[in-house]
């Protein structure tokens, strides 16, 4: 006797049915039609990309994802999350009668195709277009609606050329404070050749030589370079940037160490924008959590500056308490400090106090010692609260500029080159970290501020700092100012005028914000258009010469890879390729063919990615950055987006800081210069969540694939053992991965889109439930039985009108739908879809052709490939893409009745179905009228009647 199998009897009887092979046909077929028909095409209004003038003359809309690196491992489900939400809200844009400019490129230099590479020998651009391949099939096979005719990678040269060249504007300019702005050097020149501008010495423009030319202007320009201390990662055999190293004081990417050394290094001026990029934020529309972020990095601090004489020079310092300057009693440098070798002697000065010594033998291997040991320690390990204070004595002696005494000047690891001026005023009295440091060091402790906590002002006695910013100042005073007895507020007034009248500091306003470093020791990413002639003057490379492609090398390592050897030098790849280092040019500069010297460092992974919006707009375009005319129908400034700006851009908040600054940065260089007319990239920023899975591990907490874990009585076994379940994040290294192709392969991209909306709002994390997946995948099917016979294939529709329960439940899920879409709640928008199916399901026979209609174009921008095969079994022959999107009927999205409840001392006696538009008095009569409310009350007095027309009485009796 055969056995019958139920799923082949079900779909021999329901041949039609939507199943995951129907929706592959289905998606595969629409994809492309998209892609010949140019579907997603946004129209520029001129240039190669113009299009139809209608859709030009619409509202534009500019929609963005963060600039994804293409992986050699692929995507899993959880990273087209963004993705899909972009394309969901820019199909609902166009449906809405906009212009949509939805696109999407491939941030492709960087160390992980690089790493490759020197492990294998295997170019790092093979890999990386492989990767790229790959991950546009991924997302194809999704439906996005990209205009694929604005595509490109950071690694084409006809992009980096224009890399290239702003970095050149950016090197060809300076701030000018009293503008606000960038200007070209030239003006700068014109100004010293003219003597407008002076020059250190009194010396004329004419009488400095190239060198000492190419020296002051070094100073201003917003590209330079100088010889700084950096954070060396010999592990990778780069120097990375600030932001990429992490707390523990190792490479953010690796996880190897990374210790302090002075290299010569390119650097963007990003300071002189600090207070510009601080003000601008305030016109974004951006999450609070991400401007908070970037205020405290720029880290805005008003106070003093203040020169305390040492040697015949001076050490200068930044404080937000210049009040407290006759407290202080010694100093301290950071030990990268530039200054400790010129003030440190051979020997030991008399009187030295052993513990300040370090039980060194002269102040110079004092200070190389303690040097050595805090360049092996992080920001965060040096600057830790609990921690004992180090420090050594450099053998120097400055002078306190309030009181005249000699104050000994030390180095300590608690104090950065990053903040302030790398220099501080020591205050014992009102700072805990100096007052440790003092206490360690047998150093005087002097009260100027009033205890107000009973401890007195001896302070041999205290156990800790006193800080009160609403303290009285004393022991303040010398014979030309005193702040005895002045608040905190008035007594730095009085000090700060003192400081600018005397000529030793002045009222100053410092920043957190430290120059971006610019310099990358490697082979993958943009070279310099930067050449050094014989003395060593770096000088920008004609237009005409760029793009300056790689050259090919055969070893992409750095020279030294030892991972713990702070002492190495970085040897890049470029700089071995002797051939194309040393070149002879004519730089059209009227010198003629010279010898030249190329840059052999390289810029980092974040340069392509500060610019990249503007590309969009015009990418096809050699002659210029960007047509002006497209730029400001793109991007320019409009109500309520007075910055201009991208309108929405979507990605994780891990970038608050990094990219998102620099962008904002070279944007309003950009914007300086002329050469744009929006002075922020990204008007509107959200951050979408992250999808996380759960990672399983055995007994020896080793990850097992999640695939393969049961779940029996509420604990979870592999193979028999049992293994802990923690919630994290998605990934191959943690065997928990799902693939878009698996999901897509099991239930189709609609699907997958449905599910990732539907699983929370957009801008929480929430964990990834395979087994959930199957829910939208039968919403999909009931919307597809609900307009096509699965037996036969036909349509089910009928040309009849719609009853009013059908019409109320339609025009209330469109006013939903469409207000759920325009603020991206897209899981909620997913909900009322469902429940208007659901009602249409229940309600039984065929749809009105008029709700057929209308239920597809709501679910359009959610599942487009089902949305565009129903509309066309509709009879149509347009694409659902470029339909408008449905309008609700005031009258039908208000209900006819509501029920208003009443209640008697709190418990409700009654409920009235009465109109929305009721008033208070007519409410109040007909729950009075009531019968149940009558009954209830028995006779007895109403001592008051509190209404809420229409859903609320409240009934006090007497």
């Amino acid at each position: 006797m055969s056995e019958t199998n139920p799923a082949a009897t079900a779909e021999v009887a329901a041949p039609h049915r939507y199943t995951a092979a129907m929706a592959a046909d289905i998606e595969a077929r629409w994809q492309d039609v998209w892609d010949a028909d140019g579907t997603y095409a946004a129209p520029n209004p001129k240039g190669d990309l113009a299009g139809d003038p209608a859709v030009v003359a619409r509202p534009k809309k500019f929609i963005m994802d963060m600039f994804p690196y293409p992986s050699g491992a692929g995507l899993h489900v959880g990273h087209p999350l963004g993705y899909i939400a972009t394309d969901v809200f820019a199909r609902y844009q166009r449906m809405t009668g906009h212009n949509v400019l939805h696109t999407l490129g491939f941030d492709a230099f960087g160390l992980p195709a690089e790493q490759h590479a020197v492990q294998t020998g295997e170019h790092p651009r093979i890999t990386t277009e492989a990767a790229i391949n790959n991950m546009k099939s991924q997302l194809r096979r999704l439906g996005l609606g990209h205009d694929k005719r604005r595509s490109f990678a950071t690694i084409d040269p006809e992009y980096y050329k224009w890399t290239q060249w702003i970095f050149l504007q950016i090197f060809n300019s300076w701030y000018d404070e009293e503008a606000k702005q960038a200007r070209p050097i030239a003006e700068l020149v014109a100004r010293f050749e003219s003597g407008e501008r002076g020059l250190p010495g009194d010396r004329s423009w004419s009488e400095l030589s190239d060198v000492e030319r190419a020296d002051v202007l070094s100073e201003y320009r917003l590209a330079y370079a100088s010889d700084a201390p950096v954070n060396w990662c010999p592990g990778l055999g780069t120097v990375l940037a600030n932001e990429e190293v992490t707390s523990d004081g190792r490479s953010e990417r690796g996880n190897y160490p990374v210790f302090k050394a002075k290299l010569r290094q390119w650097n963007m001026r990003i300071t002189a924008y600090a207070d510009r990029l601080l003000d601008d934020l305030d016109a974004l529309d951006w999450p609070e959590a991400i401007k908070l972020q970037q205020r405290n990095w720029i880290g805005r601090s008003e106070g003093a500056r203040v020169d305390f004489p040492i040697d015949g020079e001076h050490i200068t310092v930044f404080t937000t308490r210049p009040d407290t300057l006759f407290g202080a009693t010694y100093m301290v440098l950071a030990p990268e400090h530039p200054l400790v070798e010129t003030f440190t002697p051979d020997a030991w000065p008399e009187g030295t106090h052993d513990v300040w010594t370090g039980g060194h033998a002269t102040p110079t291997e004092a200070v190389a010692a303690y040097r050595a040991q805090a360049a092996s320690k992080s920001d965060v390990e040096r600057q830790a609260e609990a921690k004992d204070k180090t420090g050594v004595f450099i053998g120097a002696y400055a002078t306190n500029p309030v009181n005249g005494e000699r104050i000994p000047v030390f180095i300590a690891d608690y104090v950065l080159m990053g903040y302030g001026t790398g220099a501080i005023m020591a205050v014992p009295a009102g700072d805990q970290r100096d007052f440790e440091f003092a206490r360690a060091f047998e150093l005087p402790i002097q009260c100027i501020v009033e205890p107000t906590d009973g401890r007195g002002t001896d302070t041999s006695t205290w156990e800790d700092a006193f800080a009160s910013h609403d303290a009285k100042i004393i022991n303040s005073s010398n014979d030309q100012v005193s702040l005895d007895g002045l608040g905190v507020t008035e007594a730095k007034e009085r000090i700060t005028e003192w400081l600018e009248r005397s000529r030793v500091g002045a009222g100053t306003v410092n920043f957190r914000l430290r120059d971006w470093l610019f310099s990358r020791q490697r082979y993958w990413g943009e070279p310099f258009p930067i050449v050094y002639d014989e003395d060593g003057i770096a000088h920008a490379l004609p237009e005409s010469m760029l793009p300056l492609e790689l050259p090919e090398v055969e070893d992409y390592s750095p020279r030294t890879f030892d991972p713990d050897d702070a002492d190495t030098q970085p040897e890049t790849p470029l700089s071995r390729n002797e051939d194309w280092v040393d070149v002879t040019l004519d730089l059209c500069d009227g010198r003629g063919p010279r010898k030249y010297r190329r840059e052999t460092n390289t810029m980092p992974n974040w340069a392509g990615s500060c610019w990249y919006e503007l590309r969009y707009l015009d990418p096809h375009n050699s002659e210029k950055l960007v047509d002006p005319e497209i730029e400001q129908y793109w991007m320019g400034p409009r109500a309520g987006q007075p910055h201009g700006g991208v309108d929405l851009y979507v990605g994780g908040a891990e970038h608050a800081v990094l990219h998102l600054l620099y962008a904002r940065f070279w944007s309003k260089v950009l914007f300086d210069l002329g050469h744009v007319s929006s002075a922020e990239p990204f008007h509107k920023l959200y951050n979408q969540g992250m999808i996380q899975a759960y990672v399983y591990r055995d007994s020896r907490g080793i990850a097992v694939p999640a695939l393969e874990v049961e779940e029996r009585d509420g604990a979870y076994y592999h193979q028999g053992e049992k293994v802990s379940r923690l919630l994290g994040k998605m990934g191959k290294s943690l065997k928990n991965a799902v693939t878009p192709e698996a999901i897509c392969a099991e239930y189709g991209a609609d699907t997958l889109r449905l599910y990732e909306m539907a699983m929370g709002p957009l801008d929480v994390s929430r964990p990834w439930d395979t087994r959930a997946v199957v829910g939208q995948f039968r919403l999909l099917q009931r919307l597809w039985r609900n307009v096509v016979d699965e037996a036969t294939g036909e349509v089910t529709v009928v040309d009849t009108e719609p009853d009013e329960d059908t019409l109320r439940a339609l025009h209330k899920a469109i006013d939903g739908v469409r207000q759920d879409l325009e603020g991206m709640r897209f899981n909620t928008a997913i909900a009322k879809v469902t429940e208007l199916n659901n009602h249409l399901t229940k309600a039984g026979g065929p749809l009105a052709r008029t709700v057929a209609e209308s239920l597809v174009l709501l679910v359009a921008p959610l599942a487009p490939h089902i949305a565009e095969e129903l509309w066309r079994k509709l009879g149509h022959t347009d694409s659902v893409v470029h339909r408008d999107f449905p309008v609700a009927d005031p009258a039908y999205v208000v209900d006819e009745s509501v029920t208003c409840v009443v209640q008697i001392k709190g418990k409700v006696k009654a409920r009235l179905e009465v109109s929305p538009a009721i008033s208070d008095e007519e409410l109040e009569k007909v729950a009075l009228a009531d019968e149940n409310v009558v009954n209830a009350l028995g006779g007895a007095g109403i001592r008051k009647v509190i209404v809420r027309a229409p859903k609320l009485v409240n009934i006090v009796p007497a």
